[in-house]
């Protein structure tokens, strides 16, 4: 399941059990036949192994702890190959998340906002889903409507008494 990485510090011995399982996520992250999933709306679920992270050195207050901890986390989904999405999907999410996506069509976003990977972590993925979410949504159609007859009324009577109002308003003539 995991391997196991002893780190001698001075006098003190540290185990450290390293699994690959993926840390747990959100409430949005269940199991869906054994395997992880995202829940981005009711009709579309990810694969968390269709995520790809790559962890980094975070910039930032923290001290030593900064300097030797890969806290940065970097998320990576393939928008194009991914096929957890239909092609209305697809087309939608690389309109919609052009800013956060590359020429390829691989969708790219980070955090470093917290001293913690797994926090880090939790909240890119939780952007993610947040971003697709909003992605996924399907715009209402605007229907177009008219003014009434009473509103068009209302407007030009308005416009009458303002053109009076600045009609009257002409230079001041003084009889000498």
């Amino acid at each position: 399941m995991g391997e196991c990485v002893i780190i001698p510090l001075q006098r003190i011995v540290l185990i450290w059990l390293v699994t690959l399982a993926p840390p747990p996520y959100s409430r949005n992250a269940m199991s869906v036949l054994g395997e992880k999933v995202l829940r981005i709306t009711n009709t579309l679920t990810i694969p968390l192994s269709e995520l790809r992270f790559r962890f980094a050195r975070s910039s930032g207050p923290g001290g030593q702890h900064v300097n030797r901890s890969a806290t940065r986390v970097e998320l990576f989904f393939d928008v194009v190959g991914s096929p957890s999405l239909t092609e209305a999907q697809r087309e939608r999410a690389l309109k919609a998340l052009a800013p956060y996506t590359d020429s390829e069509g691989v969708l790219h976003l980070a955090s470093q906002t917290f001293r913690s990977q797994l926090r880090n972590r939790e909240e890119v993925v939780e952007r993610f889903r947040t971003l697709m979410h909003k992605a996924m949504r399907v715009p209402k159609r605007r229907r177009p409507t008219r003014p009434s007859r009473a509103a068009q009324e209302r407007r030009l009577a308005s416009k009458r008494r303002r053109s009076e109002i600045k009609r009257q308003r002409g230079q001041v003539r003084t009889d000498n």
